[in-house]
């Protein structure tokens, strides 16, 4: 255990968290068999996305009149959290507001990450809380957690399908360089299944806007499931970089701007408007099963 990560296990999994950005970098089972990615062509494994998800229009923010530069997915990705809490099965860290934060986001905040581990897999909760005492927070947040692709033994990547909760026929949003486009995506879920391939990331991730479902599984033919399920986010991405060996499965709250979007940031569609005291909470969990 160091102050830059900490590992923790439970016998059936073992994971590390590292204090920069409060990222999971990895998760094994008991054999060792790593199902994070390790990074390369995508150099992350599973950032924080906040206070943004996605992009702004041209990386600009108009608050309070001034305007702010926030680039993609924002800036707690690549802040040092504090350790709040390290045990055996997990983990607690936080993220607070400070001059280095506020130069960019003139808002108070307090983004607290929970990891632990138990029978049912690894858990993560995220809860947000605005501690001013007179200004809303306006913010998204989301998660980008990245798995390996294939992640059974003598299998394709061509092998592998995500089976949804509940079927999903609603249209995709379509993003044209990293903005929301006007338009739609016809779904690639037939009934409740999505056959993965590398062609269908071709034209950026694939973005439920209003998803049935709150769980899937991402599987091949033969050996387990990796079974990920979420809760308290509205949106579901899922994006690979074409030729790599990855899988992000990323819940949201919140998504880019529209292109067209000029107004102020408190405006932008898909943003938490937190009261001052006020919190929110949400997480996702992942496990091997059937």
């Amino acid at each position: 255990m160091t102050s830059e990560s900490h590992s923790f296990s439970n016998g059936r999994y073992m994971a590390r968290v590292a204090a920069l950005g409060a990222e999971l970098c990895s998760l094994c089972d008991e054999t060792g068999r790593e199902l994070i990615w390790s990074g390369g062509a995508w150099p992350r494994h599973s950032p924080v996305l906040f206070p943004i998800v996605g992009r702004l229009l041209d990386n600009h923010a108009l608050i309070d009149g001034l305007d702010y530069t926030l680039t993609q997915h924002g800036f707690a990705r690549d802040r040092v959290f504090r350790w709040v809490e390290r045990t055996p099965t997990g983990c607690v860290l936080v993220l607070e507001d400070d001059p280095t934060s506020r130069a960019l986001f003139p808002f108070a905040f307090r983004l607290t990450l929970s990891y632990s581990l138990d029978d049912e897999g690894l858990h993560l909760r995220y809860d947000l809380a605005n501690p001013d005492s007179l200004s809303v927070l306006h913010a998204s947040l989301g998660a980008h957690p990245a798995f390996v692709w294939p992640f059974q033994p003598d299998t394709q990547k061509t092998d592998y399908v995500i089976d949804f909760e509940a079927p999903e026929p609603e249209s995709l949003a379509v993003l044209s360089e990293g903005l929301i486009a006007e338009g739609e995506r016809p779904s690639p879920v037939s009934g409740t299944r999505i056959q993965l391939d590398d062609s269908l990331f071709e034209n950026d991730a694939l973005i439920f806007m209003n998803p049935a479902s709150r769980s899937l599984r991402f599987h091949a033919d033969k050996g387990e499931a990796l079974v990920f399920s979420w809760h308290g986010f509205e949106q579901l991405g899922l994006w690979m970089k074409p030729g790599s060996d990855f899988l992000c499965i990323e819940p949201w709250q919140g998504y880019a701007s529209p292109v067209d979007f000029e107004g102020p940031f408190e405006q932008k569609p898909g943003l938490l408007h937190l009261q001052p005291g006020a919190q929110w909470c949400a997480g996702w969990s992942v496990r091997l099963g059937d």
